[in-house]
């Protein structure tokens, strides 16, 4: 069977799965709480006659540290395991076309998860957040307990006002993931390094445990906000012996786009990430990365399963909005890349779902931010925003009453990278020492980007019409780059 029928065939008994599973959900237990994200899939048939969601009381934040958007099982990704995030996207609202803005450093998590953090966009908030109001801080002053385990990248004083508990928190950016520094939490804010202890054990189960330990422990009658940053995937990618033995390089499938090296210079080259293996790239490098980078991820996925699972024992599976998310995406060799440090899909783009009794089951290819998770939970929690926050809520959408919020999306990595990207095109413009390169991909035919149509003379029209949003964008947005 070729492998065109297979996908056709797999698809199929998705979509079968789908429907079956949506009609077994759609039943209402007493008090009008839809079990788990019971609803009708966006595209398929109306809500109209579906009994009102239940509203949630509690949130849970689950955010994985550099997994790329095409890291899931249910979503299409067939060489990887990942059964816990595959539920949610069953169960869950999934947004295929989550995006970050971009980062003006190389540590793309550090305003990634700014924005996050804020609903701001990339110029508008610091990447230590002084002076910003966090999600957790409204929450908090709305009589929510808010509890955070695990990265915090963004300033110790930004944490110390967002949080009222916590545990095993990683003020950092990577780290071995068997022997994290960690700190307790600190109502002072002051964390004196005096105070820093070594975890006992792998990251992803480290920060597991701890919201575990919360979820268990927790008698309050106020809703509570958990916040849990994962580490993982993040390198260096060193899954346990169990995980990393699921995946065997020689198995692993080399992306389309797979090039030996980036095809000219986009002003990052030698950064970090680029280093972590040699030039030009070879295949089976690259598979032995990915292979890792599976595993990686399958453990973190393990891990979460836990934390849902004492989400249930501990009665809170129908009053918890559930969102997991990811804070950038990561080349891992394509085209010719490792990192995240580039405005192509498989750096900007990053996996979102949300999970909850609130939430019906369905998917959009909508065009958002991942800072539009904010103003999302507060509409869903009735939590007021504060003045300054940019992104959309997507509650119209998750409703079935919109399909976008917005037709484009705009990303920006330091001085040398900018784009716009619609639901059709991408226009990456580079701007390194004095040469200017341009590439325009067609993202229906070619979703790979591996065709660049910027001096085709039929694609003349649409890549000035990009080149136009991508000035507005800047003006509207305050690029600091005066020239571009």
């Amino acid at each position: 069977m070729s492998q065109s029928a297979r996908r056709t065939k797999s698809d199929f008994r998705r979509s079968i799965f789908r429907q079956t599973h949506l009609i077994l959900l759609s039943v209402v237990v007493a008090g009008g709480v839809l079990v788990f994200g019971a609803g009708v899939t966006h595209g398929s048939s109306s809500q109209d006659s579906q009994t009102a969601p239940s509203r949630p009381k509690n949130v849970l934040v689950l955010f994985s540290d550099d997994q790329r958007f095409d890291t899931i099982h249910a979503l299409g990704n067939q060489e990887i395991e990942t059964p816990h995030l595959d539920r949610l996207a069953h169960e869950g609202f999934v947004f295929t076309h989550a995006f970050i803005m971009g980062s003006m450093q190389g540590a793309v998590c550090v305003p990634s998860r700014a924005m996050f953090l804020t609903g701001r966009t990339l110029w508008h908030v610091p990447e230590n957040i002084q002076g910003v109001p966090t999600w957790p801080e409204v929450f908090k002053n709305h009589g929510f307990v808010t509890f955070v385990t695990g990265k915090w990248h963004n300033g110790r004083e930004s944490l110390a006002r967002s949080f009222t508990t916590g545990a095993a928190i990683f003020f950092g950016g990577m780290n071995d993931h068997n022997q994290v520094p960690v700190f307790d939490f600190d109502p002072t804010g002051k964390y004196p390094q005096s105070a820093r202890k070594i975890g006992n054990k792998f990251s992803s189960e480290l920060f597991a445990d701890a919201c575990i330990d919360f979820l268990r422990g927790y008698k309050g009658d106020a809703p509570f906000m958990a916040y849990v940053a994962f580490t993982a995937p993040h390198d260096p990618r060193t899954p346990p012996e169990e995980y990393r033995q699921k995946y065997d390089p020689a198995n692993i499938s080399l992306p389309p786009n797979f090039l030996p090296e980036h095809p000219f210079d986009n002003g990052e080259l030698r950064v970090r990430d680029e280093l972590l293996t040699s030039f030009p790239r070879h295949p089976d490098e690259i598979r032995r990365h990915i292979a890792e980078y599976y595993g990686m991820i399958t453990h973190l996925d393990a891990q979460i399963g836990r934390i849902l699972a004492t989400l249930a024992e501990t009665g809170h599976q129908h009053d918890t909005l559930v969102v997991f998310a990811g804070d950038n995406g990561l080349a891992v060799g394509q085209h010719g890349l490792m990192g995240k440090q580039n405005l192509y899909e498989h750096s900007q783009r990053v996996p979102l779902m949300l999970w909850g009794s609130c939430v019906p089951a369905g998917r959009s290819d909508a065009l958002v931010y991942l800072f539009d998770v904010y103003p999302t939970v507060s509409e869903l929690l009735s939590v007021p925003l504060p003045d300054g926050v940019e992104g959309q809520s997507l509650v119209p959408i998750i409703q079935g009453k919109t399909k976008s919020v917005r037709d484009s999306v705009f990303g920006a990595y330091r001085e040398f990278q900018r784009s716009v990207r619609t639901k059709t095109h991408k226009y990456i413009r580079y701007h390194v020492g004095e040469g200017v390169h341009e590439q325009l991909f067609d993202l229906q035919s070619d979703p790979w980007e591996t065709k660049n149509l910027a001096e085709e003379p039929s694609a003349q029209a649409i890549k000035q019409q990009l080149q136009k949003q991508l000035e507005d964008y800047r003006r509207k947005l305050g690029d600091p780059v005066a020239e571009f």
